[in-house]
This record gives C-alpha cells, sequence and structure tokens, in this order.
C-alpha cells in the first residue's frame, strides 16, 4: 500500500510539474514558432540615406494582434514582432492592436466552419488569463483592452491610447517636439464578440475600441466571411447592417480585411461607409485566397477608404522588403498612392522579413522600388493619419 501511494504521489507529482511546464514556456514556445522573424543574420542592408528618410517620417500601421499573445509590451521581447521598444526603434508612431477573440481549429484561406473546436482557448488557459475570458469571446475581448489600458496606465509617456482625432493630435504634436511616444488604437479581429448584441457594441467603445473588423475567419452574426462556409455570395446580414449604422455614428472605423465579396458590396452601398482593408495585398499582383478581388479594392479606396498592405508571404507571394514594397507599388498601381498604407499583420501567426524595430528596411525597399520620399512618406503613415484624423 505504502508502495502504491509513493507511485501516485510521484505521478501526481510529475503531473503537477508537466502542469507549470505548460503554462510557464507553452505560450512562449507557441508564439516563437507561429511568429518568427526571417532577418537575415547580417541584416538587411539599409543605407544611411534611407536611415536618415526613416526617422523623418510619420510612421503608422493598420494591424498587430500582439494583444493575444500576453506580454509586457513595455518590455522588449525576444519574440513575436511588436512591442513598445520595439516600435519605438521602429519610429512608429501609431500602432493598431487588434484583439483576436475566436480562430477555428484547422484554419484555411478557404473554408472554416463557424462552430469549428476554437484554437483560443487553450491558449487563454494556458496564459493563466482570467477565467472569465476562457470561453466568452467578449470578456476575451475587455481582457486583452485591459492590458492595454493597464500598459499605458503605466507609461503613459511611452504608450498613449488614441480614441479621437483630438487623441491624435496630442499625440503627433508631442512627437514633433522630441517625444518617442507610440500611439496605440484598440481594434477587433472580427465584431464575434458583440455576441448578436448590439448593446455590446456601447460596451466595447467604453473599453477603447475604435476600429472593429467585421469578420475574421469564419461567418458571423454580421454575415459572410472571405473564408466562411457561406461562400462569396454571404454578404451583410440585418444584424450587420444595425452594427455599420452604429459605427458610423460613434466614428468608428470599418475593416472589411476578413470580409465576403458580398459583403464587402454592401457595406459600400450603405450611405456614408468609408471603410478600410487594413492587412491584404493585391491579387492581381498575388494571386492568393486571402487577397479581395482587384474591382473590390478599388471601390474601397474611391469611398476614401485605406488599403493595408501586410508583410506575410501568403499576401506579398515573397519575404524580402523587396517583396513588400513590390505589393506596395502594385496597390498604388492599382488605387493611387493616397489610398495605400503599412497593414503588417504583425503578432497575427505569420512570419516576417523583419520586426517592427527593423521597419526601416521597407523605407530602403520602397527607394530601390523607384518611390518618392513624398510617396514613401504617404504610404508609411501620412495616409493613415489623414484617414484617422478625418474619421475618428
Amino acid at each position: 500500500m505504502r508502495a502504491l501511494r509513493r507511485l501516485m504521489l510521484g505521478i501526481l507529482t510529475l503531473a503537477a510539474l508537466a502542469a507549470v511546464v505548460v503554462v510557464i514556456w507553452g505560450p512562449g514556445f507557441v508564439e516563437r514558432s507561429l511568429n518568427p522573424v526571417t532577418t537575415p543574420t547580417s541584416g538587411w542592408p539599409v543605407s544611411p540615406q534611407a536611415e536618415a528618410l526613416h526617422e523623418r517620417l510619420v510612421i503608422g500601421d493598420l494591424h498587430s494582434d500582439a494583444l493575444l499573445w500576453d506580454r509586457d509590451l513595455l518590455k522588449r521581447s525576444l519574440r513575436g514582432h511588436t512591442d513598445i521598444p520595439r516600435l519605438a526603434d521602429g519610429n512608429v508612431a501609431v500602432q493598431v492592436f487588434t484583439s483576436v477573440t475566436k480562430s477555428p481549429r484547422g484554419q484555411s484561406y478557404s473554408h472554416n466552419a463557424t462552430d469549428a473546436p476554437d484554437n483560443i482557448t487553450p491558449l487563454f488557459i494556458g496564459q493563466l488569463r482570467p477565467l472569465a475570458a476562457w470561453f466568452d469571446l467578449k470578456e476575451r475581448a475587455l481582457v486583452q483592452a485591459a492590458a492595454l489600458q493597464r500598459a499605458a496606465d503605466r507609461a503613459p509617456d511611452r504608450l498613449m491610447l488614441i480614441r479621437s482625432a483630438a487623441d491624435l493630435q496630442t499625440l503627433l504634436e508631442a512627437r514633433q517636439n522630441g517625444a518617442r511616444t507610440v500611439g496605440a488604437l484598440l481594434g477587433s479581429e472580427g465584431a464575434h464578440p458583440l455576441k448578436g448584441d448590439i448593446a455590446n457594441l456601447q460596451v466595447l467603445y467604453g473599453a477603447g475600441f475604435r476600429l472593429l473588423g467585421l469578420t475574421h475567419f469564419f461567418d458571423n452574426e454580421l454575415g459572410g466571411s472571405l473564408h466562411g462556409q457561406a461562400g462569396a455570395s454571404a454578404g451583410l446580414s440585418d444584424f450587420g447592417r444595425q452594427v455599420v449604422t452604429e459605427m458610423m455614428q460613434r466614428r468608428m472605423i470599418i475593416d472589411l480585411a476578413h470580409a465576403s465579396p458580398q459583403m464587402v458590396r454592401d457595406v459600400l452601398a450603405m450611405p456614408g461607409t468609408r471603410p478600410i482593408l487594413s492587412h491584404t495585398g493585391i491579387h492581381s499582383h498575388c494571386p492568393s485566397p486571402r487577397n479581395l478581388p482587384d474591382d473590390l479594392v478599388q471601390a474601397i479606396a474611391a469611398r476614401g477608404g485605406l488599403i493595408g498592405i501586410g508583410f506575410w508571404a501568403d499576401v506579398v507571394c515573397g519575404d524580402t522588403p523587396a517583396d513588400i514594397a513590390a505589393a506596395i507599388r502594385a496597390a498604388i498601381d492599382l488605387v493611387g498612392v493616397e489610398h495605400v498604407a503599412l497593414g503588417s499583420d504583425y503578432d497575427g501567426s505569420v512570419g516576417v522579413p523583419f520586426d517592427a524595430a527593423g521597419l526601416a528596411a521597407l523605407t530602403q525597399a520602397l527607394l530601390d522600388a523607384d518611390l518618392s520620399e513624398d510617396q514613401i512618406a504617404q504610404v508609411m503613415g501620412g495616409n493613415m493619419m489623414r484617414y484617422l484624423a478625418e474619421t475618428l
């Protein structure tokens, strides 16, 4: 009996140790494997001219999923793509941080079931996030929003939340006077945290959300996803129209990055909409199922929207700064330079050729692609700042 008790105690001890290992090292291992940086050991070459230009730019990026990974954003990390030290090193003025609340198991660009098992649940449990957020999508969004707010409260000179055009102006004036404060605009990767209840839009707005992707990788209560079961003809639902209408009243940004073609058409058919594609590529340049047809990209730009070009191979068909620059050039040719912006998808379970600290490599690549300094200034952040000033 004593031997059996010792055996059981040993098994329980090993199980407890295994649980500790999973909690402490598991989430970090997952992030390292899903968010690699493929910068060469010697780094990407950046000329003094490009470095000097990069320091003069006002830089903005429309999409990062860093909040998903439960890192302290105020500390420099050895994994992932963004944190405040690396954003400051990269001279980034404004970064959009999006909450990710659901990701279907077996996720693909072509077909995902809304009721598929969820990848975020085990991640949140492994990260020991608050219990309320383990199985509730709205709570998952609010937990990530609260983490961003706490970081800003701890270091207001380094991180400032942008909730209005006035906030943006305050940030940009401070940076003109020498501050390196990073502005953070909070968004949601899909509107499923609303849980089909329009009252939850006020909850998210009150928590600081100013940008809302209508769908992510699956169809939801608002309508069809580019990657959902219902297909390209699944448009905006009645609830989706209600949400879009109220978002416009609240001056919230509508993001169609994962919307079905018909949902894009339906949103554009609503008077007054000015949506964006926060992270994408150009289909005629890179014929990926992740990229919307060119005519829809042009239609979004024609409404005054922005097209954020991603940094990962699936949307730009290459894994170097030059490949991203080529996609940006294709976007300029398609919609005009005034509608093109950066939409990295940093920390979004993608590999990228440089992290936020290495953004000067893209400035170099844009110079090498024969963009003028004025065009580079627009794409790297000028267009984004103008859009935010006009829409928030």
